[in-house]
């Protein structure tokens, strides 16, 4: 038996664009449901970076001391070291206004479980746990729901959950975007990344984030509470042969790059500590079609580096929001909800593409030379100069990765 349920705004996938989208629209007083496949949020090696234009649309909402008061570590800066074991000062976020200087480390699941909880503060909001979507409803062109099954196997009958409006933030393999027959572009990306944990030990340093090259072998550390979270880079379709080699060649590499974790790299248990990431980056033409829109990773899958992902998704979220519910309070429909959907695309699509072709460049002049050696002499010349002669051009930088390309700010109805 089938279950028909309603909602004005239905919303797939509880990632933190999910969620801060049913937040806002929920504080519209309009009724909206989040569905989210999994029973939980506790999954290792989500985006944890929290940069400070999402701080502060926090603290516009009202949860800048929920959301400091969770574990966390800060990055106050980003340097990248040099071929005679200095380091150049690239990104200075004290040259930016507190309580915005920094970067936060946030482990995914805690800053979603402050989100829901806040939502759950509004009559208009609910969440629905370990529901998949597996297709979308449509009716004479028109998507006007989504199909609903228990995630893997368990028990529960399915939904048919019907709705003014979808939106799709179920990631990067969207299923309502390949339902829909939202085909987006694909970008040549270099490398995969595998991530593990190590543990801190005193006098680690705290706030800094610093690359390290050696040969083609490239790794970055995130310092977190009590450990460190380390992406090694490979080039893509490395994983068969870094699994082969066994643990301790890995292990051998990593303590290489960074002799300082040589000491605790046996906390690499075996490979099945290391998780790799298959790196993808693309884009949709069109983020919509009638009674459907993707936004975040559906809409635009990021590369990892500059970390910037989560950022970008929550941005599209506040972005969402602001013009969507003045629509659905006007009760608009047919072409005049068109317009509003097709309205998120222009805006949201330039700080998207002006990201992506960032990372691009980032990967020719950083990722590619590195994996053919050719770091050896130092990082590129141009921005390391800039950034050591021209201090000013450090805030420049570290604004880029703080805010990114049109901020968002939360509507007037939102804020608390």
């Amino acid at each position: 038996m089938v279950t028909v349920s309603r909602t004005r705004v239905a919303v797939v996938g509880g990632g933190p664009a999910g969620v801060v989208l049913g937040l806002l629209v929920a504080r519209a007083g309009i009724e909206v449901r989040v569905v989210e496949k999994h029973d939980d949020f506790n999954r290792d090696f989500r985006g944890d970076t929290v940069h400070a234009s999402t701080i502060r649309l926090l603290d516009e909402l009202g949860l800048g001391d929920r959301f400091r008061a969770l574990p966390q570590s800060r990055l106050d800066d980003f340097s990248l070291p040099m071929p005679d074991g200095s380091r150049v000062l690239l990104g200075d976020f004290s040259r930016l206004r507190p309580p915005y200087d920094h970067v936060a480390m946030v482990p995914q699941w805690d800053l979603l479980d402050m989100l829901v909880t806040a939502a759950r503060q509004e009559p208009a909001f609910s969440i629905s746990m370990g529901l998949a979507a597996t297709g979308t409803i449509e009716e004479n062109g028109v998507v006007t729901g989504v199909h609903l099954r228990p995630y893997r196997g368990a028990d529960g009958e399915p939904e048919e959950l019907r709705a003014d409006v979808v939106i799709a933030c179920d990631g990067r393999d969207s299923v309502l975007r390949s339902a829909a027959g939202l085909r987006p572009r694909s970008f040549q990306v270099p490398f995969d990344t595998w991530w593990f944990r190590l543990p801190r030990e005193p006098g680690d340093a705290a706030t800094a984030l610093v690359p390290a090259f050696d040969g083609e072998d490239v790794v970055l550390s995130f310092p977190r509470p009590d450990y460190h979270q380390v992406a090694f880079f490979a080039p893509k379709g490395s994983d068969a042969a870094i699994r082969a080699a066994g643990v301790e060649a890995f292990r051998a590499r990593i303590a290489r790059i960074r002799p300082d974790f040589a000491g605790r790299i046996d906390a690499i248990a075996s490979t099945d500590d290391v998780h790799v990431l298959d790196v993808r980056m693309d884009r949709l033409a069109r983020w919509w079609k009638p009674g459907l829109l993707c936004i975040g990773d559906a809409a635009h899958a990021m590369s990892p580096a500059g970390g910037v992902g989560i950022n970008l998704a929550v941005q599209d979220a506040v972005a969402t929001a602001g013009i969507l519910v003045p629509a659905l309070r006007h009760d608009l429909r047919g072409a005049d909800l068109d317009r509003a959907l097709a309205a998120v695309e222009r805006r949201r699509t330039p700080p998207a593409v002006v990201v992506q072709t960032a990372q691009s460049v980032l990967h020719r002049v950083v990722f590619e030379r590195a994996f053919r050696g050719e770091l050896q002499g130092g990082p590129p010349k141009l921005p390391v100069l800039l950034a050591r002669w021209v201090p000013p051009v450090r805030g420049v930088y570290a604004r880029g990765i703080a805010f990114g390309p049109l901020p968002e700010h939360a509507p007037s109805w939102a804020r608390r």
